[in-house]
């Protein structure tokens, strides 16, 4: 494929991204004016023998101890070798320079849960890599975290909110509020913000961390978790209609992230988890399909006055099952996490497309 043949496209009409059309992976500073057609969610992962990820956990010193699959104890290395291959086109590797370069004196928020944590955790580590000597600082305040590069002025935030929507106190107890966004006013003022949620909703027990679900003046102690996840992800989908200005502030939405806890999804037992896996599943489509949740939020995306760009990471990752801790997480051989990335690892690649995305935009 030549570098004149080049044009841009997208998986979604929201989901503007770049791509290099060069037949090999190379450096953004010297990426053609214009790319090739290309949709980047779209491939397959494949093995690479001389590969290195962008970061070794053990030279990451702000590592969570969940996500450092190595340091606890997993055996095999191959989950490690594999890189992100879309059908049409070579990706951009990441280039931590030129990202701060691009970022300098900017302020990046990630709004969601744990798996908001999993990636800002990744970008961090890829950034301290490309900077070992820079001065740096982290500072954690409640739910709060902030990655500050002093060298560059920039600041990568992670505020952790699961639901986006709000959970108040009152007098029946935690209340889940679809129609309320209250806590939306600290999401103010940045740069760049990269929004996620969907795995609380489906929390019961004692993992739930909400008494009622109130939407209007109708109060409930449950009802159908994709129908509320539907309503509060249409609540921040007018929060940010309402207060964001596109033309200074990129808005991201980090898509749904997958679990592997039921091998029927692969053409596996339903026993089989992602405990013990070593290598992805092989092509380009997951046998499941899409989880609900990615239609719901291609639907309120797709509803939106402001732009938003959709990070569309559900079915690379859904051919990951080797990817997650498992028994190698926070809880040991106690635990089989099969929803959050070992790093390095998966959200590694949602980092490098997130800097595609960056590019994009600076072209446009």
């Amino acid at each position: 494929m030549g570098i004149g043949s080049c044009s841009f496209v997208s998986s979604l009409p929201l989901a503007l991204v770049l791509v290099s059309c060069l037949n090999g992976a190379i450096d953004a500073k010297a990426a053609p004016p214009e790319v090739s057609g290309c949709n980047v969610f779209q491939g397959s992962w494949v093995y690479n023998d001389s590969y290195r990820p962008p970061y070794d956990s053990a030279t990451c010193p702000f590592l969570e101890t969940e996500f450092d699959c190595q340091k606890n104890g997993r055996p095999d290395h191959l989950y490690l070798g594999y890189t992100w291959k879309p059908s049409a086109c070579e990706l951009l590797r990441f280039d931590g320079e030129d990202f701060a370069r691009r970022m300098k004196g900017k302020k990046i928020l990630f709004v969601g849960d744990s798996l908001s944590l999993n990636q800002w955790q990744s970008l961090t580590c890829m950034l301290h890599v490309s900077f070992p000597s820079s001065n740096y600082t982290l500072n954690r305040a409640g739910d709060v975290s902030t990655f500050d590069i002093h060298d560059y002025g920039i600041s990568v935030v992670l505020s952790r909110n699961p639901f986006l929507v709000d959970v108040v106190k009152e007098k029946i107890g935690r209340v889940l509020k679809l129609d309320s966004i209250v806590n939306g006013n600290a999401w103010k003022g940045y740069d760049m913000l990269i929004f996620n949620t969907w795995h609380w909703w489906l929390h019961t027990g004692r993992k739930q961390p909400w008494d009622y679900i109130q939407q209007g003046e109708t109060i409930r102690k449950d009802m159908d978790r994709l129908v509320a996840f539907k309503e509060g992800l249409t609540t921040w989908s007018k929060w940010v209609d309402s207060n964001i200005d596109p033309a200074t502030t990129t808005v991201i939405f980090q898509g749904i992230s997958p679990t592997h806890y039921n091998g029927k999804e692969w053409n596996e037992s339903s026993t089989t988890t992602c405990d013990g896996q070593t290598q992805p599943i092989s092509g380009s489509e997951y046998p499941a399909g899409p989880p609900p949740p990615a239609a719901v939020v291609s639907e309120v995306l797709g509803k939106m006055a402001t732009e938003v760009t959709l990070l569309d990471i559900t079915k690379l990752s859904q051919l990951r099952k080797d990817g997650h801790p498992s028994a190698f997480g926070s809880e040991g051989h106690r635990g089989n996490d099969c929803s959050h990335w070992c790093l390095a690892g998966v959200p590694d690649t949602w980092n490098q497309l997130l800097y595609t995305i960056l590019i994009n935009r600076g072209r446009r």
